[in-house]
């Protein structure tokens, strides 16, 4: 195995897939997170740090090969929270690479960076044709991330992969996850494309499955060398028997962000006041 692949957010959902998935696929890892990883792999690293912390960070990328940015707040906080956690700590992230002479970092980002982005009256929507419409401040964190990916390739020629996860869930639950859902085994092939693709400089991917009734363009993703396994189509008859047919004129089959663009995930609800 090549220098670890220095990992945050390591004791998370989509973290716990890709330390059980990218080991075999021959990445050796150094998990991250701000909590102690309770489930180490032989041979896995382990750290406890904030990725706000950049001191810490420094030290945590030092002979790592590449960075897979994870941690973060994984939905609506508040203002204070969100910006804290998920845009100083991706600045930090990048800032950390950079100084540790690691050229490749793989971002986690989301759909919600263009949540209010509605669906296509026909074909698939191509991450070019959804520029920057945040839903929430969650999304607005992902923006941020996005452009701060860019930042780095641009000055520093660094070659930086923002995925745009759907629903990295183990199965949708939901009608709408039957065009956003995104296996663990699928979440596994992703990174694993957007670590082994030659020279991709600045990309942004959607991250979804191979559904049936996606409305997301694959191109991008597939041009990384990525190859979906999963449908959420096997999944489909008992969720339209529990939910119904999707109606298309719902902001949650019609918008990108689904229930994040709706009034429940306003800032009041979330802000003290």
């Amino acid at each position: 195995m090549s220098a670890p692949v220095l990992l945050t957010g390591a004791a998370g959902r989509i973290g716990t897939v890709l330390r059980g998935g990218l080991p075999e696929r021959g990445w050796a890892l150094r998990s991250l997170d701000v909590v102690p990883v309770t489930d180490a792999r032989p041979g896995e690293e382990q750290l406890v740090a904030d990725v706000t912390d950049l001191v810490a960070m420094e030290d945590a990328a030092q002979g790592a090969s590449a960075v897979v940015h994870l941690a973060g707040i994984s939905g609506e906080s508040t203002w204070a929270a969100i910006s804290h956690a998920n845009i100083e700590g991706t600045y930090s992230v990048l800032e950390a690479a950079r100084r540790a002479g690691i050229s490749r970092v793989v971002l986690a980002s989301s759909n919600h960076a263009t949540g209010y982005t509605p669906r296509p009256a026909e074909g698939l929507l191509r991450e070019e044709d959804a520029p920057p419409r945040p839903d929430t401040y969650y999304g607005v964190a992902k923006v941020a991330m996005e452009a701060l990916g860019s930042l780095y390739a641009d000055r520093y020629g660094m070659d930086v992969v923002c995925l745009r996860i759907g629903s990295a869930f183990p199965e949708p639950t939901s009608t709408r996850m039957l065009s956003t859902w995104l296996s663990p085994a699928d979440q596994v092939s992703l990174v694993d494309a957007a670590l082994s693709a030659p020279s991709p400089g600045f990309a942004v991917v959607w991250g979804v499955s191979a559904n049936t009734r996606s409305w997301w363009d694959p191109a991008a993703a597939r041009a990384l060398g990525y190859e979906p396994a999963d449908d959420a189509e096997a999944f489909a008859a008992a969720l339209i028997v529990a939910e119904g047919e999707p109606d298309l004129s719902d902001p949650v089959h019609r918008l990108v962000g689904g229930q994040y663009t709706l009034p429940s995930f306003d800032a009041e609800h979330f802000e003290v006041r």
